[in-house]
């Protein structure tokens, strides 16, 4: 196999349980090569097993889920999920993320990524999202104007303590459904 056929996955955690799981390891060997990474059109479940890095995330461009909290980023404090445009569903809890950039993910209709160290955080591009908890992290900006709060079923943005105005479509309506979901300070605009 030539270079550049395989996906750079640089954690061994990571790299161990993608080359372990057969529905994306097809052909058995000790790589994923960018032909299985890009066919895979299902989720990944790597919670809690001390990953520190998810390079390699962006060559699953047909990744519908993922779910991946717990582990403890220690390079980047992030995960590139750019390229991950079929994303439905995101749990990145717990991992010490400082940042999150889902606005290319315009599928995506719940986002788990509280109990990190995000200081901000946007998802106006996210037109369908309807869950999203970001509680527990240092936000001191959060932008909902996505155009689909009145679907919302799930909002948490609370434990962030220097966050006060968080940027919404309709202040009656969020004030009204999801003031129990927020902190004291807090407020709609």
């Amino acid at each position: 196999i030539g270079f550049g056929q395989n996906v750079f996955i640089p954690d061994a955690n990571f790299k161990a349980y993608l080359v372990g799981n057969t529905a994306i390891n097809t052909n058995g060997d000790t790589e994923i090569q960018v032909s299985e990474a890009n066919s895979f059109n299902s989720g990944i479940v790597c919670s809690y097993m001390n990953i520190a890095d998810f390079t390699g995330i962006e060559a699953f461009t047909a990744l519908t889920s993922l779910h991946c909290n717990g582990n403890y980023l220690t390079t980047s404090g992030t995960i590139d999920v750019s390229q991950n445009l079929a994303l439905i569903y995101l749990n990145c809890d717990d991992c010490s993320f400082i940042s999150l950039d889902v606005s290319n993910n315009t599928a995506l209709e719940s986002l788990f990524c509280g109990w990190n160290q995000l200081t901000s955080l946007n998802v106006s591009n996210n037109t369908a999202l309807t869950n999203l908890e970001c509680n527990y992290n240092n936000l001191t900006s959060l932008d909902v104007r996505n155009g689909n709060n009145l679907n919302m079923l799930i909002f948490e943005s609370s434990n962030n303590p220097s966050l006060t105005c968080i940027a919404v479509d309709d202040v009656s309506h969020s004030t009204t459904y999801w003031s129990s979901g927020i902190d004291i300070q807090q407020y709609f605009l």
